[in-house]
């Protein structure tokens, strides 16, 4: 069995900014202990919902930097690498290994739509780079490049390559890759946490995470012990903040607006091509968010 070197319950965490848009390390540092005190036992820096893809090579490494930091070995830290070129992901993966990030999260290669052998090379490039274990990222609704099955299969063969984020939504093939692999699964969209962790995911890579990690703490733990009925009840619980985060807008406009209503940060500026919540979006947020459902032992 694959130790699991990436905690259980991680969110891929907001990127703080100021109303100039310049990166808010505060406001970093605050999401951190937000997210240690909910149930975190993984964060995930540099991913969709961090903005990764306006954020320059020096605020990347920066943000992991500063995330290491203030985490003090109190949680294991992930970094985004993810690029669609390779020679960059390498890059990257270098230097989030230099300033003490735990792993990489390895999104596969965006617009350019490679084939599988092709993304096959990619990550072997990237999980050759650095002693780090590595995590795939099948989001094919963002990159248009799904991982095949016989791909994670054959990628599963890497002794770096040890888990996927699956956010590609198709339970059949998330089955099939663990029947056939020892890779650890992590679900990668809210909506379906429960079915895939259900099926033999060991943990979460969450968005709503940000205002509901002890419920999904609480989950993974009822899943442990086999309490299918208050899984259940947290999972449909959960439904009206996972639409208000995940549907409403986008993922990082309103995890930021969340952090807002809870007082955890200040501004809930994003870049462009992103724009802030409407106030219809807020007030949506708002009454979702008293929705929360309380996990039993709490």
């Amino acid at each position: 069995m694959t130790t699991n070197p990436f905690g259980r319950v991680l969110t891929a965490m907001v990127t703080p900014m100021g109303p100039d848009g310049a990166v808010d390390g505060a406001g970093l540092d605050a999401v951190v202990e937000h997210l240690l005190s909910t149930g975190h036992d993984g964060l995930l820096v540099n991913g969709t919902t961090g903005e990764a893809s306006t954020l320059s090579d020096e605020e990347s490494i920066g943000a992991v930097a500063r995330v290491v930091a203030q985490v003090a070995g109190r949680a294991s830290v992930l970094a985004g690498v993810g690029s669609n070129d390779t020679a960059h992901a390498v890059a990257m993966a270098r230097r989030a290994a230099e300033v003490g990030a735990d792993s990489l999260l390895l999104v596969s290669p965006y617009y350019n739509k490679p084939t599988q052998a092709g993304l096959v090379a990619h990550c072997h490039a990237v999980a050759d780079a650095t002693d780090l274990p590595v995590m795939l990222y099948d989001i094919p609704g963002r990159t248009a490049t799904p991982f095949g099955v016989d791909t994670l299969v054959a990628l599963a063969e890497h002794p770096r390559i040890v888990a996927v984020k699956d956010a590609k939504g198709d339970l059949a093939a998330s089955t099939a890759v663990m029947a056939r692999t020892d890779l650890l699964w992590f679900s990668g969209e809210d909506a379906l946490n429960l079915p895939l962790l259900a099926i033999g995911a060991v943990g979460v890579v969450s968005v709503v995470g940000h205002v509901a990690g002890a419920q999904y703490r609480a989950m993974v733990e009822a899943v442990d012990r086999g309490d299918l009925d208050e899984a259940r009840r947290l999972h449909r619980g959960l439904v009206p903040v996972v639409d208000a985060l995940m549907t409403t807008s986008q993922g990082a406009i309103m995890a930021k607006a969340a952090l807002v209503e809870l007082g955890v940060i200040e501004h809930a500026s994003v870049r462009l091509p992103l724009v802030e919540s409407p106030p219809e979006h807020l007030e949506l947020l708002r009454a979702a968010l008293a929705t929360l459902p309380t996990p039993k032992d709490a």
